[in-house]
């Protein structure tokens, strides 16, 4: 099967060099995927190679950081393995490698694999931190110590190796050294909301409430669409007793997901103490819809049933408790009352004697041991529970984030190198590109009307709307395997009307989606001889020369692992770079020599030559300027685009960062508060830190 995929492969490239070559292209075309995030297709691809040359080492690395990208670590590591079969000598596959194990608690074995790669570059900062978190993770607290130790003597201004310190000092119940680094990191850059909001924790756990609230507020401000830091400032409030604020709290995070267990669970703890009880009950219902076997959920839920007068629902949720707790004896006590006021005089009797059983076997236990809470609703201690701890003795407690979660989360966002994940940079909104497949944004933002688009859709007979996003959506698996079989039948299709150039229009769009970018461009080239009036299709070419520049400007990077940061080997700006005027906005350091930038420049030339009013093409070619560090002409197009096209947030956006580049604080700023205001919600950041 997978030789028939490699043959049918071969036969959609056209190809008539040696089996060498071809195997190399298709490489290539699955490290596009891999780049642009396309990770499904990007295993198609790599699976080519592998069948038709398994003796190879990258396809399988490449493949395996694929997997691991989609939390397949079991796969990712099998793959690690095959590659160091092949090559023991590839260093990224041994971080790879231990990643995908300390994903799956295999700690020992992470271990060695960061150990194996810090023989061959001791100073890789990477390695370094989540060899002291694996180390911590074994509760091997010494040995983590002197990781990261040596990783702040080596690297004094690198935020998350004292984050992740100050986290061991938290576990051997040190909070004095864990709060110095907690302040180290935030002297070192103030812009880091997990700096704050783990230093908030701290305090909150130290019942330095006021100084808790305080960090909170700023990480907030500094990312204010963490849903967990509402969760924990909720509690802050809560313990402060504002009622209504932390209330405020847990409702904004349900704006945002509807679906978060904790805040829902602490809402409905909450309405519960102030008497809102069928509410309360919404609440956990919902929570119990999410997680059946939340037996906490079932337990606070038969108390409002009582509340209420709901017996039969009150007695139903308590049969489920008790199932599952048969030790619990205040359940008993409660399932007796209510058998009793259902006039099951036996059963309540029972129920009696089974709750004076086990109470008297928990009178036993040691007097030191925590008394467990009264079964009533309206009992609310001030202490918290955490997400992992289903003790239903702490049934009325609210929940924090589970600092062991919060702490895997975090490592796994570093090991992909995805920063914004960690600490948010300044980066320019990206260029559009021509797809039929788009994200929808986590904020609506304006739709914008362009006549040669919906020129092209109405004209063109393609199988699928157009669409103009800077927000692509990667194609799953079935996407894939469907614009395989139109670039088949676009191909039989051109046999027969050679000359037709909607056809090569539509195949290149194919070959674009699938990453083969050396036959979508001279899909499009074909296109644009035939038509040379067609506007939408220099755009395409334009995206495409784009992407390509993108990939080979990847392909670059020498082999094997460097140090970086990404496991592409992409080179990234510092996460604790200090925000100023000179070092914004952040954009690719891609040396000219490998662009096309005069071609894809002269595509932008014709198309507004074309048709003055496509506003995407000033948009684009401003992004060049800016890569160019032409700040000046980047804006004179970025005001062309919002020229026609008024509401175009990205515009304002890009326009004001390239102004804040320039000295001109005040435009910029306003052109932020505007982006801002039409759904860019990184524009209050950065207006925050720049005030």
């Amino acid at each position: 099967m997978k030789k028939n995929i490699l043959a049918f492969l071969i036969l959609l490239c056209s190809l008539s060099l040696p089996a060498q070559v071809n195997t190399d292209r298709v490489m290539m075309i699955g490290r596009n995927a891999l780049y642009f995030e396309d990770y499904v297709l990007a295993i198609q691809y790599f699976n080519q190679v592998i069948s038709a040359k398994p003796y190879l080492a990258d396809p399988y690395y490449y493949r395996g950081l694929a997997k691991f990208m989609l939390d397949d670590f079991k796969g990712a590591e099998d793959d690690c393995t095959l590659c160091l079969e092949r090559n023991p000598y590839w260093m990224a596959a041994y971080q790879l490698r231990a990643a995908a194990r300390q994903n799956q608690e295999k700690f020992a074995e992470a271990a060695e694999d960061y150990a194996r790669s810090l023989e061959f570059f001791p100073e890789d900062k990477l390695t370094l931190v989540n060899m002291g978190i694996v180390q911590m993770q074994m509760k091997q607290y010494k040995e983590a110590g002197k990781y990261f130790d040596e990783l702040i003597h080596l690297f004094p201004d690198y935020v998350p190796g004292y984050l992740a310190r100050a986290q061991m000092h938290l576990e051997q119940k040190d909070t004095t050294l864990a709060l110095a680094d907690y302040d180290k990191a935030i002297e070192i850059d103030p812009y880091t909301s997990q700096s704050f909001a783990a230093r908030g924790l701290l305090h909150y756990q130290l019942k330095e409430y006021n100084k808790a609230l305080a960090d909170l507020d700023e990480a907030i401000r500094l990312d204010p669409y963490f849903e967990g830091n509402y969760i924990n400032r909720g509690l802050v409030k809560y313990s402060l007793n504002d009622l209504r604020g932390a209330m405020a709290d847990y409702d904004r995070v349900l704006e945002m997901d509807a679906n978060n267990l904790i805040a829902r669970f602490n809402r409905g703890l909450l309405r519960a103490q102030v008497g809102d009880n069928n509410r309360a009950i919404e609440d956990f219902d919902k929570v119990l819809e999410l997680e059946p076997g939340n037996t906490i959920a079932y337990l606070n839920r038969a108390l409002l049933n009582n509340e209420i007068n709901n017996y039969e629902g009150a007695l139903a949720d308590l049969n489920v408790v008790l199932r599952e707790h048969p030790d619990f004896f205040q359940g008993y006590y409660m399932r007796s009352e209510l058998k009793r006021k259902m006039g099951d005089l036996a059963g309540a009797e029972k129920d009696f004697y089974l709750a004076r059983n086990e109470e008297a076997e928990f009178g036993k236990k040691s007097e030191n041991e925590t008394n467990p809470a009264k079964l009533d609703k309206d009992t609310q201690p001030k202490e918290t529970r955490e997400t992992t701890d289903n003790d239903i003795e702490k049934f009325n407690m609210l929940v924090v984030a589970d600092k062991e979660t919060e702490q895997k989360t975090n490592y796994r966002n570093r090991s992909r190198g995805k920063v914004q994940n960690i600490n948010a940079r300044v980066e320019l909104q990206p260029k559009f590109v021509l797809t039929y497949y788009e994200k929808p944004y986590e904020v609506q933002r304006p739709v914008y009307f362009l006549k040669e688009l919906d020129k092209a859709n109405h004209e063109s007979g393609l199988a699928w709307k157009l669409r103009i996003t800077n927000n692509e959506a990667g194609l799953n698996e079935l996407q894939i395997q469907t614009h395989f079989r139109s670039i088949n039948n676009y191909s039989k299709q051109i046999d027969n009307e050679p000359n037709k150039a909607m056809l090569y229009f539509g195949r290149g769009l194919d070959y674009m989606l699938v990453q083969d970018y050396a036959n979508a461009l001279q899909d499009i080239n074909t296109t644009i001889s035939l038509k040379p009036d067609m506007t939408i299709a220099y755009f395409a070419r334009a995206v495409i020369r784009s992407k390509q520049m993108e990939v080979d400007a990847m392909a670059q990077q020498p082999e094997g692992f460097k140090g970086s940061d990404s496991p592409l080997k992409i080179k990234l700006p510092s996460r604790n770079e200090k925000f100023t005027g000179q070092n914004l906005p952040k954009v690719p350091e891609v040396s000219k020599e490998i662009i096309g930038y005069d071609a894809i420049l002269k595509d932008y030339e014709k198309i507004l030559q074309l048709d003055p009013d496509f506003f995407y093409a000033y948009y684009n070619r401003a992004e060049i300027y800016t890569i160019e560090k032409d700040y000046r002409a980047a804006i004179d197009d970025y005001t062309e685009a919002i020229k026609r096209e008024p509401n175009f947030a990205e515009a304002y956006f890009n326009r004001g960062l390239a102004r804040l580049s320039i000295g001109e604080s005040t435009a910029g700023l306003d052109d932020l508060r505007k982006a801002g205001e039409l759904g860019i919600v990184e524009s209050y950041s950065i207006i925050k830190r720049m005030q």
